[in-house]
């Protein structure tokens, strides 16, 4: 058996995540950056199956009491246009399911990933960026800003959207701004949330509420970059009354609480998943608008592939063949995700009616016909199962 060895590049979530994946099936790993900055107000919703997957890795038990369950989702159309789509409801009891997932502050999540990292056995931490990258025909080299070297056949880039390592790794992108900014905060409220998530869409894109523990819920408020900025930085008070304007009241009186960020929006897609014993994941391999609640989802849906690509290819889980099939097995999901988060943003954007016309369509379609709500609401939570059980279905039926 051939050095089964892994560097991972990058500490955020998806980087922690893939680290003690890589740990729990006994692949000795390298993870090199330093902790996470605690400054992270923002939130993180998972899906149930990115929890089953946090389950295997033992550290759910220590997220569920910090976070808050999605058993509610629901689209309002705030618009002023023209055309405006019907209200869409998702309820997780209409596919069986207790809840959607969990919405969870960031610094918990980090924080209790950088625990369970810090005392795995097959994991050892350098708190060190990397100054820079050497690809050899059979190994990687990252060499630290501490002066120390690190060797292995298999680089995992959780380096974030400017990631160091693809660009080392050859590894072009394609990508765009968008005329936006995303304004994050949380807020308590005089009226409890039902564990009800609620997506506003504007003409300036969405304006999210998602449910954290007691009466209190994390915003991403998506608007025009100058206005993002201007709304950092006015009173408490004149925010926490735009806000509960915004929502309709449907939480009664709202309270901003401190710790308000700004983050410019694009969207970037890589030529290749991998190359040159460099696999991408998380932001590294992805980056879009915040719809949806897709980003850290499909970065453990990246990690998860890539650990069974690992485990297919014992002698060199860095081989061209090896990151061949990740780049097959990641392809689909990411293209389709990302496509379909950029079209409905766009299409929040655009003030043509065409546009108006088929997100409306599309929303209320969704909306109005229970099977095909079914299927998108199985669909959300993992790629293929919402059409397996369409399939599972009729070949009942044709079985009767």
């Amino acid at each position: 058996m051939g050095d089964r060895s892994v560097i991972v590049a990058g500490t955020g979530p998806a980087g922690l995540i893939a680290a003690l994946a890589l740990g729990t099936i006994g692949v000795p790993v390298t993870l090199v950056g330093p902790p996470a900055s605690t400054s992270d107000g923002r939130t993180t919703a998972l899906m149930t199956p990115a929890l089953a997957f946090l389950d295997r890795l033992g550290v759910l038990g220590s997220l569920e009491p910090r976070a808050a369950p999605l058993k509610v989702m629901r689209i309002v159309d705030a618009t002023r246009r023209l055309v405006r789509s019907p209200v869409v409801t998702f309820r997780a009891a209409e596919i069986g399911e207790e809840r959607f997932g969990l919405n969870m502050p960031n610094r918990d999540l980090n924080a209790i990933l950088e625990a369970a990292v810090s005392k795995h056995p097959a994991i050892e931490w350098r708190r060190s960026l990397v100054e820079s990258w050497a690809i050899g025909e059979n190994e990687v080299t990252a060499r630290l800003n501490d002066g120390s070297e690190v060797e292995a056949p298999l680089v995992v880039a959780a380096d974030g959207r400017h990631s160091p390592a693809r660009d080392a790794a050859g590894i072009k992108t394609t990508g765009r701004s968008y005329p936006q900014a995303a304004l994050v905060l949380n807020f308590s409220h005089a009226r409890g949330h039902g564990f009800i998530s609620t997506e506003f869409h504007t003409e300036t894109g969405p304006f999210t509420q998602v449910p954290l523990p007691g009466n209190r819920s994390s915003l991403v408020w998506v608007l025009k970059p100058e206005k993002a900025r201007e709304l950092s930085e006015i009173s408490d008070d004149a925010l926490s009354a735009l806000v509960e304007e915004k929502m309709q009241s449907l939480l009664g009186r709202v309270t901003i609480e401190p710790g308000r960020q700004v983050y410019p929006l694009g969207a970037t897609l890589p030529a290749r998943f991998a190359r040159s014993r460099v696999a991408l994941v998380g932001e590294a391999a992805h980056v879009f608008p915040p719809i949806g609640a897709q980003g850290l989802n499909l970065g453990i849906r990246d990690v998860r592939d890539l650990i069974d690509v690992i485990e297919k290819n014992t002698s060199d889980c860095g081989s061209k063949i090896a990151l061949d099939d990740y780049d097959r097995r990641r392809r689909p999901d990411v293209l389709a995700r990302s496509a379909a988060v950029n079209l409905l943003n766009v299409s929040l954007l655009s003030g043509m009616l065409p546009a108006q016309l088929a997100r409306s369509l599309a929303l209320g379609t969704v909306g109005g016909f229970a099977p095909l709500r079914a299927l998108f609401m199985r669909e959300g939570l993992q790629p293929g199962s919402g059409l397996a059980r369409v399939f599972n279905d009729l070949r009942e039926q044709v079985g009767r």
